[in-house]
């Protein structure tokens, strides 16, 4: 019997902006380490993502020395630095509640200059916040304990998708897709289409985890991811067998239980 491995590693630092795909991350209680920490909101303060906005898709970002560097894809001279915001500026800055679907968060608004450069190339007015370490955005209580945080993701720290999972669904499309579509943070392969639905308790190195809940999916894996362009597909194709009480399930909502490090090819134990 082969074993499951981590096959691929992503965050996604700016809420709905392009990924980077990592070899190795440290893994926080919020998720992988950056993944979401950072979010555009409107002027209402709420978060803007691809749902609205398909045009997040064509930034992508990329690390450079203690800042975000954030290109467009189609335009590589529109480029904007974002420095990190360091620990002792934490509480000298002025603190603003984002809201996050139902949730009311904490966060750090960056200075004018940044949300003037989103708010062109977005059309439309928005604003750059960041979530510092002492804004705790606790997880739903039904699937979660208290105490148990996230990010400004979603709903949960870590999506766990299966390579087998996505090689089924090609199979039946027309056109195949690539796995950026359903912005995983963990890809794991080894195993067999929809495994990760019945992963529970997990182990990576000691790192555990924990799979609570089946990700409802929304119309974002319709939008190509390098072009912005938004289709039927995969939806259309994943209704014929993966619909449940009117929802399209698609990958494995995740709680970290304990940190440490993990990296491509690391072994999945289940519990």
């Amino acid at each position: 019997m082969s074993k499951l491995i981590i096959s691929q590693l992503y965050i996604y630092p700016i809420k709905s902006l392009g990924g980077i795909a990592l070899k190795e991350s440290n893994v926080e209680f919020r998720g992988l380490r950056y993944d979401r920490r950072w979010m555009l909101v409107d002027a209402d303060f709420r978060f803007i993502s691809q749902r609205e906005n398909a045009a997040l898709a064509l930034l992508r970002i990329s690390m450079g020395n203690h800042e975000w560097i954030v290109h467009h894809l189609k335009n590589p001279d529109l480029r904007l630095s974002i420095p990190f915001i360091q620990q002792d500026e934490v509480n000298q800055l002025p603190r603003i509640s984002v809201k996050v679907w139902d949730d009311l968060c904490e966060a750090i608004a960056y200075p004018s200059y940044v949300n003037q450069w989103f708010s062109r190339i977005l059309d439309q007015p928005c604003s750059l916040v960041y979530m510092p370490e002492d804004s705790l955005r606790q997880i739903d209580l039904n699937y979660s304990r208290e105490g148990d945080i996230n990010s400004f993701s979603d709903a949960y720290p870590v999506l766990l998708i299966s390579e087998e999972s996505l090689d089924q669904l090609n199979e039946q499309m027309h056109l195949p897709i690539p796995m950026n579509r359903f912005r995983p943070n963990m890809v794991i392969r080894g195993g067999y289409a929809h495994q990760e639905d019945e992963i529970k308790a997990f182990t990576i190195h000691d790192v555990e985890f924990e799979g609570v809940k089946l990700c409802a999916r929304c119309n974002v894996p319709g939008i190509d991811q390098e072009t912005g362009v938004s289709s039927s597909e995969p939806t259309a194709t994943l209704v014929k067998y993966r619909l449940r009480d009117k929802k399209v399930l698609f990958g494995q909502n995740v709680l970290v239980k304990s940190t440490g490090t993990i990296q491509l090819g690391d072994e999945i134990i289940l519990k």
